[in-house]
């Protein structure tokens, strides 16, 4: 059964893990420090293994950010990423965001609108 735990503050071994199974990514990154000026963030746990994560950070005032939206691939087109962005959302706007900013690729713009999310005329500068 799937279970969503609000900031679970998983080992970075566990989002390393998840990270490589889902985006290819060989990088380790240790989040400790990340995750501790988070505003929000929820692990999604398949009989106690992470299978899904979303960071909400943060400027400390009414802007937030969803970063790192992942499921593990073996997990995906279960509902599992919508459920986490719906509760970050609501966590997010229960601690004092009013903007919740999200950055992603062309093709998961059906997604992120089904979330709930509109265009804005925000400017954007890829910087690498």
């Amino acid at each position: 059964m799937l279970e969503l735990r609000i900031d679970p503050f998983p080992a970075s071994a566990e989002l390393n893990a998840l990270f490589s199974a889902a985006w290819g990514s060989p990088h380790s990154r240790d989040f400790a420090a990340i995750l501790s000026r988070s505003l929000a963030h929820i692990g999604a746990y398949h009989d106690g293994r992470l299978v899904g994560f979303v960071n909400v950070a943060w400027d400390g005032g009414i802007h937030a950010f969803l970063l790192d939206t992942s499921v593990h691939p073996e997990m995906r087109r279960q509902g599992i990423a919508t459920r986490m962005v719906r509760q970050a959302t609501s966590l997010a706007r229960e601690r004092g965001a009013v903007w919740l900013h999200v950055d992603f690729e062309p093709d998961l713009t059906g997604f992120y609108r089904a979330c709930g999310f509109r265009p804005t005329e925000a400017g954007l500068i890829k910087l690498a």
